[in-house]
């Protein structure tokens, strides 16, 4: 703002003629609160650009052609004249602006322009102060659409859009990386800007952002561009101005920095030179081989083709072809004319009035009375922004930030001697290969997705096919210096080796294999770090990477919160995690181990089913089976001893009853497998090796109050001090596997340490060397891995792990496993963990107790029918013989007790009192008969 306020003040101080530039006659000022007619017969707009420039020379026929096509319009202003005011402004931001400023004097309603986008942050101040709107078809600075700005409307595209259409390009192909090289102006920095946000949200960045002076010579470019050659990315952005752009592309041509390995993207400057020199020369042609270049999207209609048409014929035109900057300009002065018409069909006046407040009032040469306020100026503001109409360039119609809508961009790939299409990007689809116009007809919702971003293929630098990595190691080759633990313990992992490469061990071939999957060699020279007499510090390696001092760290890097901080790891290679260490020794089984092998809760259920199904068998067996009847003692005993006996199969009672052989089948199987159990269950108990220590996980270790011991060099120190926070003084750092052997063997009460703490792959290891005399107790407490380090951003970490991955999957990460590294399985054998509980015999037992219930059911219904059967008949009068007075009974007269005596009886008893009655009932009708017939 102040920086605009002095160049104010500094054109006016300059300013001498007041003449306006490109037409024949300036008008006079009018007086203040001057008014003109509501329809009058002129009306002024002014056009600012550079006519002698790549997009000036576009814009000039089109806006002379939009100007004679309105005024031949009888639908649009009728009866009024359109006039135009051409001012160039001569590629310079400093007379641009004073041609900007003069054109103001001839009042003028709206200007079409200003070109460039460091006059318009001039000049848009000056439009606010006299209320005149800029419709501007070339300044693509972002910044421009801000509120600061109210009379600045863009009749073209933000570079807002192209930048986030650049940014899905990148992210298309996997780079994350890119290098920025633009010319340091208000267009150049902010479009960068605006690069780089788009970039954050897709987790990529600018590396560098390369600034040339506008005025730059080949010596500046040259080297500027030898000292972004020497960075790792290679992936440039160029966005610079459409004429001197092309010098950029000729000096990289001589650096051979336009050959294979290298991306250029190039903005819509590019594309606009190209247009407007179609066809291009051949020399030319050959400098852009493979570069991606993006267009404003201008459909493909009829109307376009004509007008292009049109352009070409016309006599007084500058150049031979035409950008798709023509497009705007001419939709530009459209617009300018249908808002001019609505504005004064609803009733607008064109009157212009003096500010008081630019009255010369100290005898200054300063002309500032000329300038007018366009008194209409915020209506007319309104109704432009209101207006919708199919031009050109397509759809003319404002979002709520005054952008145009429906932005859309060509993606073009130079190959051979013109421009092909690869693909299309807009705000509602993405990438795409289809048009723009084809997709909003579909109107699909998910179209932006990335399962649907799709290109043709792209010819890079170099003719190449293929699609560059987009980086390669910096400083031209140099080795990638890695650093790689010297360890005086655990070398298995990794450790110094006399013969080349200097170092061995299963983290050493894991990063070989993995480099060896990479498509690109990868120069490395391995660097110990350590003094070879106590394992280094890894939180110190980490940061020496941090630091630049290493580009990577290889070997038993354990990836923690505090280390992801500023150095960024690969996939782990080897799960890890902290665990507690305790020795081993042999216990005498106890006198009570044979009640181990079940839980309290097992032995009373198993012991009341043996019980139940004891009770049933009776029941089921005591009508038929004489074994099963007797004194209610013998009974009892019974029971009791069938139910006990059938877990050794000697019980001496048979059973003669279908549903008893059902249910004593189905326990027997139900006893085989308790058994079974049973016996392999305390056989484990019986040969279980016990811990020694009392510590039973991390939980125990950290209430106690005993030395714990730990690896030197290992974060595990950190973890337990400042996570667990147990004591310093604790703590116990041991050299190596056999200071963890000595250590543990003399225990806390002979110098030595109750547990230790340490990852889970030395563990493994150590367990392994010492024919498992020490166990892991408890979980592992952290979870983690081993990973390989790396500087922050750096590409070889997300290849690595890509590698790292096919490694895990084609079993080559588990044959070097093996190879290193030998493996004794040592279980850890916890005597409540071979306790067998209810839940692994619920199922037996609920099936048993099934079977139990319907044979007691078809029991007792069998029962109830033949007590039914039994229940004795009514006396007859005639004399038959009468039944005991104890079986006359009726259904209201029977008693449980009768019931109970029915059941008690033998089953063959049963059978022969109800085969009796059956003959009764056939004598008595027979006698019936007899006695029915004789009467």
């Amino acid at each position: 703002m102040v920086k605009g306020r002095i160049l104010l003040l500094l054109v006016f101080s300059l300013w001498i003629s007041t003449e306006g530039v490109g037409m024949k006659g300036p008008s006079p000022p009018t007086t203040v609160n001057s008014t003109v007619s509501s329809r009058p017969k002129v009306v002024k707009i002014g056009a600012l650009f550079t006519y002698n420039s790549v997009i000036g020379r576009s814009a000039k026929a089109a806006i002379i052609a939009a100007v004679a096509d309105v005024n031949s319009n009888r639908n649009v202003l009728p009866g009024i004249e359109l006039r135009v005011i051409l001012s160039d402004t001569n590629c310079s931001g400093f007379l641009g602006t004073v041609e900007a400023l003069q054109l103001m004097e001839n009042e003028v309603v709206a200007a079409v322009g200003p070109q460039s986008s460091g006059i318009a942050h001039v000049i848009s101040h000056v439009a606010n102060e006299l209320h005149v709107p800029l419709l501007s078809f070339a300044a693509t600075d972002p910044t421009l659409s801000a509120l600061q700005y109210p009379y600045f409307i863009r009749t073209t595209q933000s570079d807002y859009y192209q930048m986030y259409a650049i940014v899905d390009f990148i992210e298309y192909h996997r780079w994350r990386e890119v290098i920025a090289i633009f010319v340091d102006d208000d267009n150049g920095r902010n479009g960068v800007s605006a690069l780089g946000d788009a970039l954050s949200k897709k987790r990529a960045k600018i590396s560098y952002k390369a600034a040339i002076p506008p005025e730059a010579s080949q010596s500046d470019i040259s080297n500027l561009l030898n000292q972004v050659n020497l960075m790792e990315s290679r992936i440039y952005v160029l966005h610079v101005n459409p004429d001197s752009g092309l010098a950029i592309f000729s000096i990289a041509k001589k650096l051979q920095m336009m050959s294979n390995g290298y991306v250029w993207i190039a903005t819509d400057w590019l594309p606009s030179m190209l247009d407007s020199i179609m066809p291009a020369h051949t020399d030319t042609m050959n400098i852009l081989q493979g570069v991606v270049a993006f267009r404003h999207h201008i459909p493909d209609t009829d109307l376009k083709k004509s007008f292009i048409s049109r352009l070409k014929n016309m006599k007084d035109k500058d150049t031979e072809s035409f950008n798709s900057y023509a497009f705007y300009a001419y939709d530009s002065v459209w617009l300018a004319a249908r808002a001019i018409d609505v504005f004064l069909n609803e009733g607008g006046n064109i009157s212009f009035s003096s500010d008081p407040r630019l009255h010369d009032t100290k005898g200054s040469m300063l002309n500032l009375a000329a300038l007018c306020t366009f008194d209409g100026g915020d209506q007319f503001l309104h109704t432009i922004l209101r207006m919708n109409f199919t031009g050109l360039s397509g759809r003319i119609e404002f979002d709520t930030e005054k952008n145009l809508i429906h932005p859309a961009y060509d993606i073009l790939n130079i190959a051979g001697t013109g421009l092909r299409t690869i693909g299309y990007w807009s705000n509602h689809s993405g990438l795409s290969v289809l048009s723009p116009e084809t997709l909003y007809m579909k109107k699909s919702s998910n179209t932006s997705s990335t399962s649907n971003q799709k290109l043709n293929s792209v010819i890079w630098p170099g003719d190449a096919t293929k699609t560059p990595k987009g980086w390669v190691f910096p400083n031209n080759g140099k080795p990638l210096r890695i650093a790689v633990p010297n360890r005086v313990s655990y070398k298995e992992f990794v450790s110094k080796d006399n013969n080349p490469p200097g170092v061995q061990g299963f983290c050493i071939d894991v990063f070989e294999a993995a480099l060896n999957l990479l498509p690109y060699p990868v120069p490395r020279q391995y660097m110990l770090y350590g003094n070879g007499d106590r394992n280094p510090n890894y939180n110190d390696l980490v940061d020496q990477v941090a630091q630049n001092n290493y580009d990577a760290a290889v070997g038993d890097v354990t990836i923690v919160t505090n280390r992801t901080r500023y150095v960024d790891f690969t996939q782990p290679f080897m799960g890890s995690g902290l665990v507690v260490v305790v020795p081993v020794k042999e216990e005498k089984s106890s006198p009570w181990a044979f009640l181990k092998p079940f839980t309290a809760q097992m032995w009373c259920v198993t012991g009341a089913f043996f019980l139940f199904v004891g009770t049933v068998v009776w029941i089921l067996e005591h009508r038929f089976n004489p074994e099963f009847r007797g004194s209610p003692r013998k009974q009892l005993i019974t029971v009791f001893w069938f139910s006990l006996s059938t877990m050794f199969f000697a019980h001496r009672e048979n059973t003669v009853s279908t549903l008893g052989r059902l249910v004593l089948i189905i326990w027997l199987f139900v006893v085989l497998i308790i058994n079974s159990s049973y016996t392999a269950s305390l056989t484990s108990i019986l040969t279980v090796q016990q811990l020694s220590s009392q510590i039973e996980g991390i939980d125990g270790l950290i209430s106690s109050t005993q030395p714990i011991g730990i690896q030197d060099g290992s974060f595990a120190r950190k973890y337990l001090t400042e996570e667990l926070h147990i004591a310093e003084s604790r703590i116990v750092t041991l050299k190596n596997m056999q200071g963890y052997i000595d250590a543990l063997e003399r225990g806390p009460k002979y110098g030595g340490v109750v547990a230790i703490v340490d990852e889970l792959p030395y563990i493994e290891t150590l367990m392994s060397s010492t024919d498992c005399k020490f166990r892991t107790v408890g979980q592992e407490f952290t979870k983690s891995g081993w990973g390989f380090a790396f500087q922050r951003d750096s590409p070889l970490a997300v290849d690595l792990s890509t590698a790292i991955l096919q490694l895990s999957e084609n079993g080559e990460l588990q044959r070097m496993h093996d190879k290193w590294l030998k493996k004794t399985e040592c279980t850890t054998n916890d005597v409540d963990s071979n306790k067998l509980s209810l839940r692994s015999f619920w199922g037996l037992f609920l099936i048993c107790g099934i079977v139990c219930v319907l044979s007691l059911i078809i029991f007792f219904v069998r029962v109830f029918f033949q007590y039914t059967m039994f229940t004795p008949e009514p006396e007859h009068e005639d004399g038959h013989e009468i039944q005991p007075a104890k079986y006359r009974r009726t259904s209201k007269t029977q008693s449980f007790k009768d019931l109970i005596v029915f059941v008690d009886k033998k089953e063959k008893e049963i059978k022969e009192i109800l085969r009796e009655k059956s003959k009764k009932r056939r004598r008595n009708k027979s006698l019936d008969g007899i006695s029915n017939s004789s009467t």
